[in-house]
């Protein structure tokens, strides 16, 4: 798959994704990815959150889980809040995981991690914010 920019290519990725999986979710209402987490749940997407520190808590009426190998349905979209240095683990938690696509939030850029995502398959955006698309895509 490719590096999806083009609006068509993410209103389509969008309008098939049922499950997203926020890894770098928080409960923190401050937190970007607490914000996006919740905008997505409301727009009728299952939000799956993903960070260890945050067991025994939910998000969106979702447990958190402590990796993308704890979830145990299949997820559309693996969605990044996490530092650069993070992704390209979490890319091969991803490929292993078997989620066709990967979305990297604005400031999570990692270029070689990108280019194995999609050496494996995985549709990716990147460098963008998955709510702002959504509003300028489906609103």
């Amino acid at each position: 798959m490719p590096l999806l920019d083009d609006a068509g290519a993410i209103r389509d990725l969008l309008s098939r994704t049922r499950t997203i999986a926020v890894v770098g979710a928080s409960t923190d209402p401050g937190r970007p990815s607490h914000g996006i987490s919740l905008y997505l749940a409301r727009a009728g997407y299952r939000v799956i959150p993903v960070n260890p520190t945050l067991m025994g808590r939910s998000l969106a009426g979702e447990p958190f889980r402590a990796s993308l190998a704890a979830i145990q349905e299949p997820v559309d979209i693996v969605d990044v809040f996490r530092r650069p240095d993070a992704v390209p683990a979490l890319v091969e938690e991803a490929v292993a995981a078997g989620a066709p696509a990967l979305w990297l939030q604005l400031g999570v850029g990692h270029p070689d991690a990108v280019r194995r995502a999609v050496a494996a398959g995985l549709a990716v955006v990147a460098e963008r914010c998955i709510s702002v698309d959504h509003r300028r895509l489906m609103g």
